[in-house]
């Protein structure tokens, strides 16, 4: 690579990227995106098993920075795939890419545990379902693990742009304890968003423990009130969310089986410290408001 490296450097005088690392990572590159025919239809197999593009559209469209994160990080050839078609999808910078490997977004995307098969129809249920992670990384909230569900939620808004990162593209912020009125009582949402590709609101509500099946009950009646107090007719049905510390998958399952709203349970967990990353890579944001909603609850 030493000589390999000089001699391009001396044929293209001025021009900079021929140092022998480069040249290695050109090489593994080369390597990596192999284009035999076999190798294409391995590729073609794992685009439409993720329902993505095929490789080229994705990763010869990427900055070479981007390529050389995905190829030092990401072993898995499907894994790597997903990683890029995302990155140029959202327009992830550098640090962000880093960020999303770092915490096994791969991994963790469509795992949360849904009814939407029974409660919505193709191919929505398939989008909501991959909107939905399993377990939720808040790492931009300095918290202890026995932090409160307020707690929780006030950290949240207050860092609503890294929480919205987490939660994925399309998620908009609506509000916090959003406030309903039924029959003359008045109930509270702990966190209400508005997806733009699913067009639908979706209702968030965070439990600082395990998970109990009255949950999916008190989730069901929020969203039949959104539905019906805050849905506009080109709306789709509202989608609930319910973050936990933990779960017992067959439990969710069981209370999730009757229920006619859509609706998926996921964990959350808790670190102590922002990637530093992350910190440089998002944008400052003043608070949202000085003070969000009320106190009350169920």
């Amino acid at each position: 690579m030493l000589i390999v490296s000089r001699d391009l450097t001396a044929a293209f005088p001025g021009v900079e990227g021929f140092s022998p690392r480069n040249m290695r990572r050109m090489r593994a590159f080369y390597c990596a995106y192999p284009l035999d025919e076999e190798s294409k239809k391995m590729w073609r197999k794992a685009a439409d098993k993720r329902n993505l593009v095929i490789w080229p559209q994705a990763v010869a469209k990427l900055p070479w920075a981007h390529n050389v994160i995905l190829l030092e990080k990401v072993k898995n050839l499907e894994a790597r795939q997903w990683y890029a078609h995302a990155a140029l999808e959202y327009g992830w910078s550098r640090n962000i890419l880093v960020m999303q490997i770092e915490s096994n977004l791969y991994e963790r995307q469509g795992k949360a545990v849904t009814n939407f098969c029974v409660t919505l129809p193709q191919p929505t249920s398939d989008l909501a379902a991959q909107t939905l992670k399993d377990p939720y990384m808040f790492v931009f909230l300095t918290l202890t693990h026995e932090a409160s569900e307020r707690e929780i939620e006030t950290g949240l808004v207050e860092h609503v742009t890294k929480f919205l990162l987490e939660l994925g593209s399309g998620f908009a912020f609506i509000g916090r304890q959003v406030h309903l009125e039924v029959g003359g009582c008045d109930y509270f949402i702990d966190l209400l968003f508005y997806h733009v590709r699913l067009r639908c609101y979706v209702v968030i509500e965070l439990k600082a423990g395990v998970f109990k099946p009255e949950y999916a009950g008190k989730m069901n009646f929020c969203l039949s009130a959104v539905d019906d107090l805050l849905r506009h007719p080109d709306d789709k049905s509202s989608i609930g969310i319910i973050l936990c510390k933990d779960r017992d998958k067959v439990a969710v399952e069981y209370a999730l089986r009757d229920i006619q709203k859509p609706m998926g349970v996921s964990r959350y967990k808790l670190t102590k410290m922002l990637p530093e990353a992350l910190g440089k890579s998002l944008p400052t944001i003043e608070e949202i408001e000085a003070e969000l909603g009320g106190k009350n609850d169920f």
